[in-house]
C-alpha cells in the first residue's frame, strides 16, 4: 500500500508539473481568447488515458502499482477529465446509455452550481 501511495505521489508531481507547462506553453502560443492550455491538457490527457487502457486490456503488461502510478497518479495529476471521459466511455461502451448521458449532464450542471454557490459564498461572507 504504502509503496502505490508513493508511486502515485510521484506521477501526481509529474502529472501536476507536466499540467502547468503545457498550460502555460498553449497560453503564451495562442493567447488567452479561450482556455487553449486547459482544453489542450484535457484532450491529450484523455488520449493518454484511453491509450494506456488500451494497452491494459492486452494482458498483464505491468503490475498493479504502476498502472495506478499512470492513471491516478500521471493522468490524474494531469487532468481529472481524462477520468470522467473514460468512466462515460465505459458507460456508453458497456450499454447503459441513459447513464452515459445523465453523467456528464448531471456533472456539468451541478459543477456549474456548485461553482456559482463558492463564488456567492465568498461574496456573502
Amino acid at each position: 500500500m504504502i509503496r502505490a501511495l508513493l508511486l502515485i505521489g510521484v506521477g501526481s508531481f509529474v502529472g501536476g508539473v507536466a499540467r502547468y507547462l503545457v498550460s502555460r506553453g498553449m497560453h503564451m502560443w495562442l493567447g488567452s481568447s479561450l482556455p487553449w492550455g486547459t482544453l489542450t491538457v484535457n484532450v491529450l490527457g484523455c488520449l493518454i488515458l484511453g491509450a494506456l487502457y488500451g494497452l491494459f486490456e492486452r494482458g498483464a503488461v505491468m503490475d498493479h502499482d504502476m498502472r495506478l502510478a499512470l492513471t491516478v497518479g500521471l493522468c490524474g495529476g494531469f487532468t481529472t477529465f481524462s477520468t470522467f471521459v473514460h468512466e462515460n466511455y465505459r458507460l456508453l461502451f458497456d450499454g447503459n446509455i441513459l447513464a452515459g448521458i445523465g453523467y456528464p449532464v448531471l456533472s456539468l450542471a451541478l459543477g456549474l452550481l456548485a461553482a456559482y454557490l463558492g463564488h456567492l459564498i465568498v461574496k456573502i461572507i
